[in-house]
This record gives structure tokens, sequence and C-alpha cells, in this order.
């Protein structure tokens, strides 16, 4: 059985609803039975990384807030991050546009190396607040996970996978994903946002028992 995940790897609630998700993986009876794959989506292909703007203030922009009520929004997400055991940076967080971080995790997932790309990417982005869009940076966190780093910058210096990138993004536009995490089961179960364990592994029992 098929888990489809649309995500960017710089939506906090990625990482989050990821992490809620996998703890209800590990309690699925049928675990060993389900493929994840994570599907790409850009919560703002127009960001523009060179301009070295930090995140807290693109909200405050973006939203209409005080910089004081971006940087409490901000840690009310980290505190969301901590219950289920993650560390978040938010003030350190640039706003970067992840189109090279998409390309990179399908060279990953061609080279069977997807999940850990996956998890490095945004472990990067909001523990150690890199820049996940210099194809340096991102070669060297491809090395991390096994990958062969001379490589991986052959890639990011090329236009492979941008096609993947883009078919994937179009096919989540006609399923009609406007917001993510959002994850797609047997394409017949979805769910929108981070939700608690027990509603993915509701939807999982549901799916596998529809499925047999």
């Amino acid at each position: 059985m098929k888990v489809e995940i649309w995500s960017d790897y710089v939506c906090p609630f990625c990482y989050i609803g990821k992490t809620k998700y996998e703890s209800a993986l590990a309690e699925f009876e049928h675990k060993d039975d389900i493929v994840t794959e994570m599907r790409s989506f850009e919560l703002d292909p127009n960001t523009d990384s060179s301009l070295g703007v930090k995140t807290i203030e693109m909200l405050s922009r973006k939203y209409g807030m005080s910089m004081e009520q971006a940087k409490a929004s901000s840690e009310g997400v980290a505190q969301q991050a901590a219950a289920v055991g993650l560390t978040f940076r938010m003030e350190g967080a640039l706003s970067l546009n992840t189109f090279n971080a998409h390309r990179l995790a399908h060279y990953a997932e061609a080279k069977g190396k997807g999940a850990e790309m996956s998890t490095r990417l945004l472990k990067a982005y909001f523990t150690d607040n890199l820049n996940i869009d210099n194809p340096e940076q991102l070669a060297s966190l491809a090395g991390e996970v096994g990958l062969d780093a001379a490589e991986a910058l052959q890639v990011l210096q090329s236009d492979r996978y941008a096609d993947t990138v883009r078919a994937q993004e179009q096919e989540g536009n006609q399923l009609g994903i406007r917001g993510v995490p959002f994850f797609v089961i047997d394409r017949k179960f979805a769910i929108s946002g981070a939700q608690q364990p027990e509603v993915f592994l509701e939807t999982l029992r549901r799916a596998w028992a529809e499925r047999s």
C-alpha cells in the first residue's frame, strides 16, 4: 500500500506531520507492506534566497503581523515540534527557495536514499538553519546520508529532476492540494495537515481493510 506525502522543506508542519505519521506507522500492523513516497510542493516558488530575509521577517510581512507577533507564533510552532521530539530554531531560519532541495530529494530517491535525504533536509533547515538552496551545501548533505557528494553537485548544477518536481506539483494541483502536508493513502484516503498519530493510524487501518 502506498502513502504519498506532498510537502515542502521549509514547511514546519510538514516536518511535524511527517514525524507524527512515522510514529503511527511504527504502530501499524502491516507497516512492512507500506511504501512511503515524498512528493514535491513549494509553498512559494518565487522566493529569492539571495535576499537573505529571515523567515520570521517574511512571516511578519506576509501576514501583517508585528515582529513580536511573528516571533511568538514561531515559538508556538517550535513548542509543537518539541512535543514530538524535534528541535526548531526558527529565529535563525532564512526564507529560502526549495526547488533545488526537491531536485536533490528526487536524485536521492533514485539512489535508494529518498527517506534519509528528506529527513536530513528538514533537519538541516529547521534545526541547523542551513541554506538548503545552496548547491554546495546540499551536496554536503547528500554526502552525509551516504550519497556521492560530487555526483549530487553535478546533478544540482544541471537541470536534472526539474521536470519531476514540476510534474509532481502539477499532479498535486490536479488533486486539489492547496496546502501541505497532505497525505494520500492508496489514492483513496487523504489527510490534510499535521494530524495526531491516532488519525494516521486509524486511516491506515481503514485503507488496509478496504484494500483487503
